[in-house]
This record gives C-alpha cells, structure tokens and sequence, in this order.
C-alpha cells in the first residue's frame, strides 16, 4: 500500500513566538502519521521506499486532497492519503 495513515491534529491559533494565524490558516489540516505502507514497487521488483516517517507532523491543504478516505478505528478518526497530497513535512 502506498498510502499514510494520519491523526488530525488541532490547528493552532497562534505560533509559539505569538504571530496570530488568521485568514488561510483553515485552509490547510495538521496531521501526525500512525502508519504507512511499504513503498511502491518499480516494473523490475525494486522497492521505493515511503519518504515520510511514522511520527512526523505532516500539513495537507484542503483544496489538494484527491481521494481521500476517513477511517474510524477504535472509536478514533483517521484519514488515508497518499504521499504526493502531502504539503509539508516536520521531522
């Protein structure tokens, strides 16, 4: 599979030096990734590898998602995307 499996996080208000986040800050959801598949596989049997570790804080914008799917697990809710939907990345 060549999907993430990611926790929404809360959107912050405000950043840590106090700048506060209004219009366009509700364009884009802060994810942390749970889990992730094994990478995509080339015609001749090699593996790439997923670049983003389990972990990471991860941005998606909204207006990018393709094919997005909403999991529920455990009573928690999850979203599964793939790697080229990802915006940015904090490791």
């Amino acid at each position: 599979m060549i999907r993430y499996l990611l926790r929404n996080k809360k959107n912050k208000k405000k950043t840590k030096s106090g700048i506060i986040l209004t219009n366009g800050s509700d364009e884009f959801i802060r994810c942390e990734v749970v889990a992730h598949g094994d990478g995509l596989f080339t015609h001749t049997g090699d593996r790439i590898p997923m670049t983003v570790k389990v972990g990471s804080e991860v941005m998606i914008y909204i207006s990018h998602l393709g094919d997005q799917k909403t999991v529920k697990i455990d009573d928690a809710e999850y979203t599964l995307i793939r790697e080229s939907e990802i915006a940015m990345i904090k490791q």
